[in-house]
């Protein structure tokens, strides 16, 4: 095993090479730096570091993902298509059957024009599918046409990966990455309890473990019963860190010497967790939401769906980790119901269609305009009359783009109904028009787009109106001082990181438009 160089401490005391371990586990509460101790451990191993996070099961992966560098490299190769697969697990899924298909080829080879005896040897899926079928007994893999099929107990169908559970996803992906971890190397695993049954933890982490004897496993947690999971475990108290001088206040403990007062120490510092649409590096949500949420966990997972499936199941599982946990969602063309449903669900809807809307607000240009010394009045007018006008050009066609998401929502509800025959189907699908009555629904929403164009109704028009040229063409950044569309947001995030009057403005006037109370926790926590 590794002997493993700690970083600088804050007290100056000089870095301590780490004895040799088997498991190393950082732990500490939120905020005091132990993912960027964990990231300064794995630059330290270069090529041999091997970071893993559950979120790769379920979300689009990072760029500095080592299962997505991994996989670039395959199609680099030539061996593997580049398009089609979205997340971690679904790669190491490709990996898995390319290398199955060529190990076996080889043996055929081998076999036809050497005429070898040659034994098959236990693959890498092949050991997944003993580690899945000892994890949830009774559960079965099965292997169709280059993909995962799962059979459970007393279960009638097959099902695919996409409708596993997340833990169940969870578990697939950890036993896969491992699998591809270099050799000799050391494997970090970020969170390592999230979306795992605790009742399985200890097994399944025994059991990865168990399939790379020759690497060494580095976990960072707030988790305290998997702290106490491991055997054979040194465990790093991260208490502090002083990013200026890139040090961190941390002790060192083996395994049965960690004191009570770490254990609590975490309790109750885990934040809520917020799931957000965007990717972490060009989303305006994810640069936007961390602001006006900071007592929240910010996560971007993609897509609207990734959101609404992943705060779902944080919010099944609260039990297990004891989080809160919300989403937020544009509301893009969303009916009411649609939008009460997701919010009984912890998905928030904002009274805005996108998030670039919310930089119009009126409130939002109104406190700009006094931190930038214009005038109010003037530079609200200007905008709102400008957006009026474009909302006037483009209602009818917004129109149409509502009507349209309304039918592909009820034919996908409507157009699953049990027939029997495909007569019956056939008198099913021609009785649609008259049941969905696309003529009267545009009528519907035409009336009520022309009534909010008519009584300038600006929240009205924030609220439907979807035009990505919008903002931009509002004038607002000009009228502020700013060159444009760009430099205006960078000036809104950047008032919102400050801690004066203007930022908790900013933040309660951003809040409002998810129907939430202005004096929140996250506002007293932020700006003290």
């Amino acid at each position: 095993m590794d002997t493993i160089l700690l970083p600088p401490r804050t007290d100056g005391g000089r870095q301590q090479p780490f004895p040799a371990a088997r498991q190393l586990t950082i732990v500490g509460g939120s905020g005091a730096g132990k993912t960027r101790f964990m990231n300064y451990l794995v630059a330290g191993f270069a090529d041999r570091a091997f970071v893993l996070s559950a979120l790769g099961a379920v979300a689009p992966p990072a760029e500095d993902s080592s299962v997505l560098r991994l996989f670039r490299q395959r199609v680099m190769e030539k061996l593997l298509p580049a398009e089609g697969l979205h997340t971690e697990l679904d790669m190491l899924g490709a990996l898995l059957f390319q290398d199955e298909f060529r190990y076996l080829l080889s043996v055929k080879s081998a076999r036809i024009i050497d005429g070898a005896d040659v034994r098959l040897e236990p693959t890498k899926l092949d050991r997944l599918v003993e580690i899945w079928q000892d994890i949830f007994p009774g559960n079965k893999i099965m292997r169709e046409q280059g993909r995962f099929l799962f059979a459970t107990p007393g279960g009638d169908n097959l099902i695919s990966t996409i409708k596993l559970s997340s833990g169940e996803k969870t578990v697939l992906y950890y036993v896969a990455a491992v699998l591809y971890a270099p050799r000799d190397g050391v494997i970090f695993v970020d969170s390592p309890s999230m979306f795992v049954h605790p009742a399985m933890l200890h097994n399944l982490w025994n059991a990865i473990e168990g399939l790379r004897p020759d690497c060494t496993f580095v976990y960072n947690t707030s988790d305290a019963e998997f702290v106490n999971s491991r055997t054979g475990n040194f465990c790093i108290w991260v208490k502090g860190h002083d990013a200026c001088r890139m040090a961190w206040n941390y002790e060192t403990f083996p395994q049965g010497s960690v004191p009570d007062e770490l254990f609590t120490g975490l309790a109750g510092t885990r934040r809520p967790v917020l799931f957000i649409e965007g990717d972490a590096t060009h989303s305006i949500d994810a640069k936007l939401y961390p602001l006006v949420f900071p007592a929240h966990t910010v996560r971007p997972l993609g897509s609207c769906n990734k959101v609404i499936e992943a705060t779902r199941s944080f919010c099944d599982m609260r039990q297990i980790h004891h989080l809160d946990s919300y989403g937020i969602v544009d509301r893009d063309r969303r009916t009411p119901q649609e939008v009460e449903y997701l919010r009984r669900k912890n998905i928030m809807v904002p009274e805005v269609a996108e998030v670039e809307n919310i930089f119009l607000l009126e409130d939002v240009v109104r406190i700009m305009a006094r931190r930038r010394g214009r005038n109010p009045d003037r530079v609200v007018g200007k905008v709102k009359r400008s957006v009026l006008k474009m909302f006037g050009v483009h209602f009818r066609e917004q129109v149409l783009q509502h009507v349209r998401h309304r039918m592909k929502r009820q034919l996908e509800c409507r157009g699953d109904a049990r027939v029997r025959t495909i007569t019956e189907l056939e008198r099913h699908l021609r009785s649609l028009p008259s049941i969905i009555n696309v003529r009267a629904q545009y009528d519907e929403l035409m009336a009520e787009f022309d009534a909010i164009y008519r009584n300038a109704d600006y929240p009205g028009v924030l609220r439907v109106f979807n035009h990505k040229p919008m903002l931009p063409d509002s004038q607002v950044a000009g009228l502020l001082g700013y060159a444009n569309r760009n430099e205006y947001i960078s000036g809104v995030l950047s008032v919102l990181k400050g801690h004066d009057r203007y930022a908790r403005e900013l933040r309660a006037a951003m809040r409002r438009v998810f129907l939430l109370p202005e004096n929140s926790a996250d506002d007293r926590n932020y700006c003290g």
